[in-house]
Formats: C-alpha cells, sequence, structure tokens
C-alpha cells in the first residue's frame, strides 16, 4: 500500500502550485486551503531549508456524496496535495484517496475514491 503519489517537475514553486490550481479547477476541485510551513515555522522563529505547501482540495458534489454514506470520512477530507521542494527540485504530490477511504471500511465508497485519486493524479501529471 503506497500511501504517496508524488511526480517531480522543473517548475518553480509558485508556477508548480498555480499550475495545479488550474488544472484542478478544470476537473472541478478547488483549493480551500493553502500553507507553506516552511513560512509558517519561520514566523515561529524556527528554520526549515525546504518549501512544503500543503493544499487542502476539495470537489463538493464528491465530498457530500461520501459524507453522506458515511459520515466519519469528514476526517480525511478534504483532500490533501503538496508542492515541496527538496535539494533544488520541486515536487508535486498527494496522500491516496482510496487508501484513506479504505481504512473505513466502506466498501461502498471505493467507488468514488478512485475516481477522486484518478482526477487528482490527471491533475498532477499535466501539472508537471
Amino acid at each position: 500500500m503506497n500511501i504517496v503519489y508524488e511526480k517531480s517537475t522543473n517548475k518553480n514553486l509558485n508556477d508548480a502550485i498555480k499550475s495545479l490550481e488550474i488544472n484542478l479547477k478544470e476537473l472541478g476541485f478547488g483549493i480551500l486551503w493553502q500553507l507553506n510551513f516552511k513560512d509558517k515555522l519561520q514566523e515561529k522563529g524556527l528554520e526549515f531549508k525546504e518549501d512544503f505547501v500543503i493544499l487542502e482540495v476539495c470537489n463538493p458534489k464528491q465530498a457530500k456524496e461520501v459524507l453522506e454514506k458515511n459520515i466519519h470520512i469528514g476526517y480525511v477530507l478534504p483532500c490533501k496535495m503538496v508542492v515541496r521542494s527538496e535539494n533544488d527540485k520541486i515536487y508535486i504530490g498527494m496522500t491516496s484517496p482510496e487508501t484513506l477511504i479504505g481504512l473505513f471500511e466502506s466498501p461502498e465508497l471505493i467507488e468514488v475514491a478512485k475516481k477522486v485519486e484518478e482526477s487528482l493524479k490527471t491533475s498532477i501529471e499535466a501539472s508537471i
């Protein structure tokens, strides 16, 4: 079970985030929230070398569908995506919705999770 899907890109951090946002929107997803841990830690007086931007993304129709079937799925919503740097390279990745939803033992939600995961992977591939 691989919970992380990640691809490298030649884009800089901001261009990768912008590209991801555009590609997500084309697939019905929006970015609800964004946080760069490097900046947040710096605000607290702590040094962190690499950018690590967390994006919480959501497709409202699919979120409503899974929440109506199992309200506890809300504990892993919205979907988490990351744009990060490491050794002067930028990576775009996500946690696997199928794996996370699979932890709740709700087989009726696996198909929705697969669709969400494929959409998120498509948005990553289009953004690299």
